[in-house]
């Protein structure tokens, strides 16, 4: 037995009067939590298919045990936004063909990936998510109220679910392909995927919600992530990543001279890398 528990949670959301902004004060908030409910049928059927295919390659009984109560309660995850998309669809079709796209891009990583890349992939993702929820579940009184109540406690009960499974696919993913190097050369393909994964569900809000019934606030969707580097770096930054942020700097204590002939302006950026780049050197 694992110390996963398995909840099946039923959340109203049946009615028609589902907001796409549930959260007037707080619309950023609103907004990125809509996105997470855009991400999650693509994103966990990729880790439940995954560990499934793990599990026959696993020699400890617990882990297995583990897996296997992973892979149940990121089904509960699904069948819950599912509910809540299937909700916003009723009120603007539009978003079933953004909610296709995202879940086709993630289809296309389960038939093109091998396993151990997938692995990976979940690895890394889930990784950030204890610091990022645990701030939400922290504040949850200035976050989630006075929001609509339906959708908050569908987010703050999966959310307080990812804390509890915080190590579980990076469990899974060393039980069956223990290689620290491996999983960090896969963040740079992890990344580049949820930018684009960031593009198609910003892009999807602002063409199928209207202003006026919260399509206004589809600019304040993340528009990629943004990497911070504070030391030496080299052209290699970057590469292979897409549609995001660059911000390189040196040490504030540095004594470091830039060698003449060196640095930036040297560094060769593709036009069609969609990064904007912030780069001092002395």
């Amino acid at each position: 037995m694992s110390d996963l528990k398995v909840r099946r949670v039923k959340f109203d959301l049946a009615g028609d009067d589902i907001p796409f902004n549930w959260h007037p004060q707080r619309p950023a908030f609103a907004m990125q939590c809509n996105v997470v409910s855009f991400f999650a049928p693509g994103f966990e059927k990729l880790i439940v298919q995954s560990t499934r295919e793990a599990l026959p390659l696993m020699r400890d009984p617990e882990m297995v045990d583990e897996a296997t109560d992973y892979i149940k309660q990121e089904g509960q995850h699904t069948a819950a936004h599912l509910a809540h998309l299937r909700a916003l669809i009723r009120r603007w079709p539009g978003l079933k063909h953004t909610m296709d796209e995202v879940v086709a891009s993630y289809d296309r990583l389960l038939a093109t990936k091998p396993l151990a890349w997938r692995l990976a992939y979940a690895a890394v993702v889930e990784a950030t998510f204890t610091p990022y929820f645990r701030v939400f579940l922290d504040h949850d009184d200035k976050l989630f109220e006075p929001g609509d109540e339906r959708i908050s406690s569908l987010f703050i009960w999966h959310f307080v679910e990812e804390m509890e499974h915080r190590s579980s696919a990076l469990r899974v993913y060393d039980a069956v392909h223990d290689s620290y190097p491996y999983r960090l050369k896969t963040i740079a393909g992890v990344v580049k995927h949820l930018n684009e994964m960031l593009k198609i569900v910003g892009d999807g809000f602002r063409e199928h919600v209207p202003v006026g019934e919260g399509g206004e606030f589809a600019d304040l969707v993340p528009a990629g992530v943004t990497l911070r580097l504070v030391g030496d770096a080299n052209d290699y930054v970057g590469k292979g990543l897409s549609g995001g942020r660059i911000v390189v700097r040196p040490h504030p204590g540095s004594p470091a001279v830039r060698a003449p002939g060196c640095g930036p302006s040297r560094a060769r950026l593709s036009p069609s890398s969609s990064w904007r780049w912030w780069v001092s050197a002395r």
